[in-house]
């Protein structure tokens, strides 16, 4: 395993090493804020943001951020089960939307998971924040077990909620059980089952805690998946960030969850590790339509920088989002990639790391970051998804969208009658036209044609990487539509 390990660590410092030996693996921390936009993060928006995110900014300049990141999906649970395994969500049961509270788990119990892969390789593996890929929650107010939660999924220990804040049940969850019975009912935006002490106001400063506290006592190497509950809704900021931003309870929110990044880097410097840390900074979507971006923008912040859409649509908007990654000697400070990379991304990378070879069923589409961290660009195709299950693919300049309106909840919204008198494809050229706003099909149907039967090619083998063909746990229907569209984009006028 050591010389696996410093097979990369060499790769990526150029050789260096400290005393004539290889470097231990690295503690990996993950940290996912929840539906914060690409433009949210200051550095990354300088001319149409206005959230201060100092925390943020730092930690970017001191590693490599990422200008063509995206999420598996433009909603969270999908994206969590990407990063988690390395495989598209519309491979499993997850065909459109998200789980709720009380959904039952979508990781299938014999799937390799980023975790269990790390533990294979002595990692300690801890998930501390919102879980939303389903579980086994008491429906009896006086029971507190809890079943196929993340310590079922490979982590050691689990702190955090079932869901998002606001789908109920509210209430903490340790490993495998609530800390507090559901006998009390409250309402964030949904109103549910609830522990009587469960405030959502305390939500992030309490996982904040957590964290800081597992990084403080636990022996290294270890992996942190931190999915944070801020900025979703409940727009919560505690009294000392309300009225901070100047902006409104939403920009609050954002500068809160930058302090909470800030917390975890103190307590790697604390701890005497943040040299040896890989640390990786996403969200899980574009910024959600609850944060009111009309408002935000006629007040000069743009949530998704130049890009159409937010969260939920097939727009880059819904799924362009910030990445950061800082690995102190392996990474050069305040870089930028231009590497179309996706959250699947995980899992090759930490295989890499460790020196794993990943088994036939198991990241199938998933892709190392090690060369991008290195500066190196290679070609590649990433998958999209909307809420609704539409689909697009990106590769190099073009992006082909199977559908005629945003595939979720800005307009046109598919079924509106503006999405139903637009063509059913949508081709974008996005080295020319990030917003997606002059629609190429006419003139490349060529293009349409070699990335549709790319995107089919992907759904029927099961994986986007290179390997034996697996199975879908499910059909995958690629077209929305009642009525099916043949590949040759000439027929589209008729839609």
């Amino acid at each position: 395993m050591k010389t696996q390990v410093l097979a990369v660590v060499l790769a990526l410092a150029g050789g260096a090493v400290r005393g004539g030996e290889p470097q231990p693996p690295p503690n990996i921390v993950f940290i996912l804020a929840d539906d914060l936009g690409y433009g949210d993060v200051r550095c990354l928006n300088p001319e149409r943001g206005k959230i201060p995110t100092p925390n943020l900014d730092r930690l970017a300049s001191q590693g490599m951020a990422f200008t063509e990141a995206h999420s598996s999906s433009a909603v969270c649970t999908p994206t969590r089960y990407g990063i988690l395994t390395g495989r598209y969500n519309w491979r499993s049961r997850l065909q459109k939307g998200v789980l709720h509270g009380y959904s039952e788990a979508l990781i299938a119990a014999d799937r390799l998971t980023v975790p269990k892969l790390l533990k294979q390789h002595g990692y300690t593996t801890a998930c501390i924040g919102k879980w939303h890929l389903g579980m086994g929650i008491p429906r009896a107010t006086n029971e507190l077990a809890v079943t196929e939660g993340p310590t079922t999924r490979g982590f050691d220990y689990f702190f955090g909620i079932s869901a998002s804040l606001d789908m109920p049940p509210f209430a903490f969850i340790e490993n495998d059980r609530l800390t507090e019975a559901l006998t009390a009912t409250k309402t964030w935006g949904r109103k549910g089952p609830a522990a009587p002490s469960f405030e959502a106001v305390d939500v992030l400063p309490t996982l904040t805690r957590k964290a800081v506290e597992f990084i403080g006592k636990t022996k290294a190497p270890f992996f942190l998946y931190l999915p944070l509950t801020s900025p979703h809704t409940p727009i919560v900021p505690t009294k000392e960030w309300q009225g901070k931003s100047g902006l409104s309870a939403y920009g609050d929110f954002v500068m809160a969850t930058d302090w909470a990044v800030g917390e975890v880097l103190a307590a790697l410097d604390k701890a005497g590790i943040a040299d040896n840390t890989l640390l990786i900074f996403t969200s899980d979507n574009g910024c959600s339509p609850s944060a009111k971006p009309q408002f935000l923008e006629e007040h000069g912040h743009f949530p998704s920088e130049k890009r159409r859409g937010y969260k939920a649509d097939i727009f880059d908007g819904g799924h362009r989002i910030p990445l950061i990654v800082r690995w102190p000697g392996k990474v050069k400070s305040d870089t930028k990639s231009d590497q179309l990379v996706c959250l699947n991304d995980l899992m090759a990378t930490c295989a890499e790391i460790v020196g794993a070879k990943l088994p036939e069923n198991a990241g199938e589409d998933s892709v190392s970051l090690l060369p991008a961290l290195r500066g190196e660009i290679h070609p590649r195709a990433v998958v999209h998804h909307s809420i609704n299950g539409s689909f697009a693919i990106r590769e190099g300049q073009w992006k082909l969208e199977l559908c005629s309106g945003s595939g979720g909840w800005s307009a046109p919204k598919p079924g509106s009658e503006e999405a139903k008198r637009l063509p059913a494809v949508q081709l974008y050229d996005m080295s020319k036209d990030v917003g997606e706003r002059t629609n190429e099909y006419k003139d490349h149907p060529e293009i349409v044609t070699r990335l549709t039967k790319l995107l089919e090619k992907y759904v029927a083998e099961g994986r986007s990487t290179p390997g034996t063909p697996q199975t879908n746990d499910v059909a995958v229907d690629l077209w929305k539509l009642d009525t099916k569209p043949a590949v040759n984009p000439r027929v589209f006028d008729d839609y």
